[in-house]
């Protein structure tokens, strides 16, 4: 195929990686990202073995091994006494099972790394304070126009601008979530506020009536970050950065062991932020002539598996290969999405089911092989760099 431009639309990690894919099958492209910079967002990130793959394949190897922790073990804990009911190994059983390791690393580390790549190979790759706000069909391809006035004209475009899409509303037309009855809360605390030896394992997630609470170390383990997810229909901001507060949070998981407590008291305060989880139905298809989606613009999914990152890492690198690989564009868009949607769906659905699941489970009576997760549905054996387009 002949050299192509390509505009994409958001410099999440999504959008990073799809660049950094596309670098290195050696087409052109400019990433277009509304914010005037990049900056650090967001907490933590668990990168399994399906993801660290397609990280190998960009050159982030080593990358991965000074940011990330490998966490020797995880765990589902019993709300009220804390005690462990399931045993998760990690560590090197993960390479070798998958032939990649699982990872927790800070988003902002990751999306640090991957825009350096991106912006050495090309300085001019990352056009910062670019809104898109329309887009129109070219005998090229698209023109895509920012709110600056410019308008640009791509062979390609893809959209990587997250679950709330701009570009996947003017396509496709505006979805209508559904407000899931669950909220999000989000914290980060130093693990040297913590008392020594509270942290174990290294990842954990505690289950009980109406709630959960995630927490793993990040950072080398100078961080612990946390994400609670709680049934309640009184409050439905679907907003990132709205602040929560300790009070809120020691109200939502009253009656829980100490060590949640703990975690929670030590938060600083300027951490915490809560948002409502909606949910979207999956899109019949996310390609329009030589318009696609990546990501969660293509996909938007629940937290429950922990797979959202890491669907969207996949769709980089397989779009990338499938456009290496094609004699057209419309051939390679026709590869990409049969290589992806019926595994995204399957991902998106699993997700609300495994919050049913943790949300209705005993946990007196919590069965170890009963529990749900990526790893228990197969998700980490998938491999984006090998798997047929």
């Amino acid at each position: 195929m002949r050299l192509l431009d390509i505009a994409l639309i958001g410099a999440g990690i999504a959008g990073l990686t799809a660049a950094r894919a596309l670098q290195l099958q050696g087409f052109r492209v400019r990433v277009y990202e509304q914010t005037p910079q990049l900056g650090e967002v967001g907490a933590g990130l668990t990168i399994s073995p399906n993801a660290t793959h397609v990280l190998h394949a960009l050159g982030l190897g080593e990358t991965l091994e000074r940011i990330g922790m490998r966490p020797q073990r995880g765990g589902v804990k019993h709300w009220r006494t804390g005690e462990t009911l399931v045993d998760i190994p990690r560590g090197d059983e993960m390479l070798q099972r998958y032939g990649a390791p699982y990872y927790q690393v800070h988003r902002a580390d990751l999306h640090a790394a991957l825009a350096r790549l991106v912006t050495q190979a090309d300085p001019e790759a990352l056009v910062l304070g670019a809104r898109f706000i329309a887009v129109r069909d070219t005998a090229r391809g698209a023109a895509v126009q920012f709110a600056n006035g410019e308008t640009v004209e791509a062979d390609l475009l893809i959209g990587a601008d997250g679950a709330r899409s701009a570009l996947r509303t003017q396509v496709f037309g505006a979805s209508q979530p559904r407000f899931t009855g669950y909220i999000a809360y989000r914290g980060l605390v130093p693990t040297n506020a913590l008392p020594l030896g509270l942290i174990e394992p290294a990842s954990c997630i505690s289950i009980g009536p109406g709630r959960n609470f995630t927490r793993y170390l990040i950072r080398q383990g100078d961080l612990v970050n946390y994400v609670g997810l709680s049934e309640r229909s009184d409050w439905q901001q679907e907003g990132w950065s709205i602040r929560s507060s300790i009070g809120e949070l020691q109200a939502e998981y009253a009656g829980w062991y100490e060590g949640i407590q703990q975690i929670i008291s030590a938060t600083p305060a300027d951490t915490i932020y809560k948002w409502a989880l909606y949910d979207r139905d999956p899109l019949p298809t996310w390609t329009r002539g030589r318009i696609t989606l990546v990501g969660d613009a293509a996909h938007p999914m629940l937290p429950f598996l922990g797979q959202g990152a890491a669907m969207g890492i996949e769709d980089g690198l397989i779009l990338a290969r499938a456009l290496g690989a094609a004699d057209s564009i419309d051939q390679a868009l026709q590869r990409y999405e049969g290589a992806r949607h019926e595994r995204t769906t399957y991902v998106m659905l699993k997700s609300r089911e495994t919050a049913r699941a943790y949300h209705r489970a005993d946990p007196d009576n919590y069965a170890p092989g009963g529990h749900l997760s990526a790893e228990s549905l197969g998700l980490m054996a998938y491999n984006p760099a090998a798997v047929p387009i």
